[in-house]
């Protein structure tokens, strides 16, 4: 494995400026993805997550997040920008985040990579393959707002913010159980509050007699506002097969086209089969594929 370079420095980023630059690094290492903003990035801190950055000579070439992911294991996301790679700065990123996640109590450590290259280097480590995701991607032209059915209502968070906290049970839990992944999303009531909510404003749920039976949510972009992304949208099981997940993801693409929103990007297990065809049904094509990798920890001295 790599050495690190004498002149690399690894800090935890803590100042708006630091947090400002790692997003720098995050942004162009994944373009299209979406980075979360320095605000929801403070509210996220806990005890176990970490957010690093690797400078060279003074100059911030890397970033790192290290934090219990939604799968239970430590999520270790070491980023280099193109021009500082094969050089030790992503080894040292990831030992650094090894080490802080074993004296955490962790046994297992997991990431995404999306390309080779990245595969090569985690295969280096020890990572082996346990899953696939596919992005979709849905170009926004003039989209009309479906038709509701009767009995159904259709209401925004902004407007309902109680209604959050009443879509976790059951239908969050189920939404979880149901996504196919290798292994299953664990998620609180809290970091489902935290963490899956998007922006109030545009994060639907359907309601039949007052009861929660859907949510579609939409993750709007602050650094990119022409793109967005569907979080997640998911159905009561009891209410399925009746085109509430089609009339919500449907509702998702008019307020897209009526907010100026230009593209909107899905993420799906590759298993998950019923929400890839929904999504395809409605113009959605395949852009790229994240590999879901996984090893024990600690790592070998």
């Amino acid at each position: 494995m790599a050495n690190p370079p004498r002149n690399l420095a690894l800090r935890v980023a803590e100042s708006d400026e630091d947090l400002e630059a790692w997003r720098r690094v995050r942004a162009e290492v994944i373009p299209n993805e979406r980075v979360a903003t320095i605000e929801w990035m403070r509210a996220s801190m806990t005890p176990e997550r970490v957010y690093l950055i690797a400078e060279l000579d003074g100059e911030v070439v890397g970033s790192g997040l290290g934090g219990r992911s939604d799968f239970g294991h430590a999520g270790l996301h070491p980023r280099v920008v193109p021009s500082a790679r094969r050089r030790g700065v992503g080894s040292a990123i990831l030992r650094e985040l090894a080490d802080r996640a074993w004296r955490l109590g962790f046994t297992e450590a997991g990431t995404q990579v999306d390309d080779e290259g990245s595969l090569a280097f985690a295969q280096r480590y020890g990572y082996r393959e346990v899953d696939r995701q596919i992005e979709l991607v849905r170009t926004i032209g003039d989209e009309t707002w479906p038709e509701v059915p009767v009995g159904l209502e259709i209401v925004t968070v902004a407007d309902r913010p109680d209604l959050w906290r009443f879509a976790y049970e059951p239908l969050g839990i189920q939404a979880f159980e149901d996504m196919a992944h290798a292994t299953p999303v664990r998620a609180s009531l809290e970091q489902w509050e935290r963490d899956w909510l998007g922006s109030p404003e545009a994060t639907f749920v359907a309601l039949a007699d007052g009861q929660v039976v859907g949510v579609a949510v939409l993750q709007l972009d602050a650094d990119e506002p022409e793109r967005a992304e569907n979080a997640i949208t998911a159905v009561l099981r009891g209410w399925r097969g009746r085109g509430i997940g089609s009339v919500l993801k449907r509702t998702t693409l008019a307020w897209a086209a009526e907010h100026g929103i230009h593209e909107l990007s899905s993420w799906a297990a590759q298993r998950n089969g019923a929400i890839r065809r929904l999504n395809e049904r409605l113009g959605y094509v395949d852009r790229g594929v994240s590999i879901a990798v996984r090893r024990a920890l600690p790592f070998e001295a």
